[in-house]
C-alpha cells in the first residue's frame, strides 16, 4: 500500500492539534462557571494592589481566570481597575469592585481609608 506525502501529512497535523487541544488548559474556553470569586487587599490611597478572580465550576473545581475576566469598579473617583485586575485606589470612600467571566460575575465591595 502506497501512501501519498500529502494525506500522510494532514493526518498528522490532525492528529497533534488533536493531542494539543486535549492537553489545553485555557481559561477562555467555556469553563460551566458556577460562580466567580473577587479577592484583594484594599490599597491606601495612591496605591495599586492586585484583585484576583476565581472561578468555581459546574464540575466542583476552580479556575484562576483573573487574566481573561473583564474588571470594573462601581465608582473610578473612589478606585479604579486595570484589564489585569490591578486596583489602584483614588480617593476615600466604597466603592465596589467587579469580575465578570463566562456570563457570570463576582464582587467585593471595599473601603478605601
Amino acid at each position: 500500500m502506497k501512501f501519498r506525502p500529502f494525506v500522510v501529512l494532514l493526518f498528522a497535523l490532525a492528529a497533534g492539534m488533536s493531542a494539543a487541544a486535549c492537553g489545553s488548559k485555557s481559561p477562555t474556553a467555556p469553563l460551566g462557571v458556577s460562580t466567580i470569586s473577587v479577592t484583594g487587599t484594599i490599597p491606601a490611597v495612591g496605591v495599586t494592589s492586585q484583585f484576583d478572580a476565581l472561578a468555581t465550576l459546574a464540575s466542583g473545581g476552580t479556575e484562576d481566570v483573573t487574566a481573561s475576566a473583564a474588571w470594573s469598579s462601581s465608582d473610578t473617583t473612589i478606585a479604579t481597575v486595570s484589564s489585569t485586575g490591578v486596583v489602584t485606589a483614588i480617593g476615600s470612600g466604597q466603592a465596589v469592585i467587579t469580575a465578570s467571566f463566562s456570563g457570570v460575575s463576582g464582587t467585593d465591595a471595599i473601603t478605601v481609608p
